[in-house]
């Protein structure tokens, strides 16, 4: 029977958790053992004893017997490097592991030689898509990011006709139309907000026009960037500076600008200079959700709201963990949907010769199946 465990997630300001009651109950059904951490799921809305009936067992925190004696940890983001190298050998470690560039992480699975699964590099394939927790967790993002700007703003989002006048519908610029960007796009119109979208793919128009957004046409250069395995690819220098010059003139008659471009494992692209901020007019509100990969627009800070000559520019990381109920119920569902076809009679077993497992698998017991991607050297510790 394997043995899987549910840890407490240990990250500033995560409120998500890998497991729910529901994907306890179907695990246990595939006659696994599910052992969760004390108060693992509290923060999303799921109380000890909702486990406890769901068939988990309930240990205290911290409890490192249990990691021990673990086959499998499901975790949201990376564990801390103390629990990670409590685990045996042969245990799968298995969540957002962030492996860009990730030596010490890749120094943890040498050392103990742990074999380790990241969901980000799941590749974009319709077999995967109930498997894909990016995207899942994009779209709360996306859509959290415009409640949070209509919050913000400092004029209504739909237009409306009252006794003292016609109030204008706001004006919301978003920049990317990948998940997060799509949603965004749906829950502005929804709110009644007249939407313009600018992306680095003109593939993507016709499913920004599906939603009722206004998609703005590429800059004419030579070199139009497209997409690598569902993802966009990094534009050149020369593009990004035309796409800017472009924007520029649409952003100072916008009430919003939402900002969602990222490349994986990459820094984000610039898409928002100084000079644009300064032609956007006090009142107005940017929301960057790639500020932790650099940020789409200048001066963002993760995690604050900075009043830039009167334009809020609003830092938002991980805007999934403000939605937390749902966020887990999705993401653990993503988890049970990669695991269930590779356990067989109660036992997990890593299947190389999957596609999904072979492209998300960065180690394999200790051994480090992507060093270049890690930023690993090789040399064990």
């Amino acid at each position: 029977m394997a043995r899987f465990l549910i840890p407490v997630e240990t990250r500033a300001g995560e409120t998500r958790v890998a497991a729910t009651p529901e994907t306890v109950r179907k695990f246990r059904a595939l006659g696994c053992s599910i052992t969760i951490e004390s108060e693992a799921g509290i923060r999303s809305g799921f109380s000890d004893k909702a486990f406890i009936d769901s068939g988990a067992n309930l240990i205290p925190q911290g409890d490192l017997e249990s990691w021990k004696n673990s086959d499998c940890i499901l975790c949201v983001q990376e564990p801390n490097k103390n629990s990670l190298s409590k685990l045996k050998e042969g245990a799968t470690a298995i969540g957002l592991l962030s492996p860009y560039g990730n030596q010490s992480l890749a120094s943890v699975l040498v050392s103990q030689k742990i074999s380790a699964i990241s969901l980000e590099l799941l590749p974009r394939i319709s077999r995967a898509q109930s498997s894909d927790a990016l995207s899942s967790q994009a779209n709360i993002a996306g859509y959290k990011s415009v409640l949070i700007a209509a919050e913000s703003l400092d004029r209504y989002f739909p237009m409306l006709m009252t006794a003292a006048g016609t109030v204008q519908p706001a004006k919301v610029v978003i920049l990317g139309a990948g998940v997060a960007g799509l949603q965004a796009i749906a829950t502005a119109r929804r709110l009644g907000a007249v939407v313009y979208v600018s992306d680095i793919r003109p593939a993507v128009k016709e499913q920004v026009e599906s939603l009722g957004g206004k998609f703005i046409d590429l800059p004419q250069i030579e070199e139009k960037p497209e997409e690598s395995g569902g993802y966009a690819k990094q534009a050149s220098e020369e593009f990004l500076s035309a796409q800017r010059k472009q924007l520029s003139n649409i952003l100072s008659e916008a009430d919003v600008a939402i900002c969602t471009a990222q490349v994986p494992g990459k820094k984000a692209p610039r898409l928002i200079s100084e000079e644009m901020l300064d032609r956007m007019r006090p009142g107005s509100v940017v929301i960057d959700l790639a500020v932790d990969q650099g940020g789409n627009c200048a001066d963002t800070k993760s995690g604050e709201t900075i009043l830039r000559k009167g334009v809020k520019l609003i830092g938002t990381p991980n805007l999934a963990c403000s939605v937390p109920n749902h966020a887990s119920s999705l993401y653990s569902r993503n988890l049970l949907s990669l695991i269930e076809p590779f356990i067989k009679d109660g036992e997990f077993k890593i299947d190389l010769e999957d596609e999904l497992i072979d492209s998300s698998l960065i180690s394999l017991e200790g051994e480090i199946r992507c060093p270049k991607l890690m930023n690993y050297g090789g040399i064990k510790p």
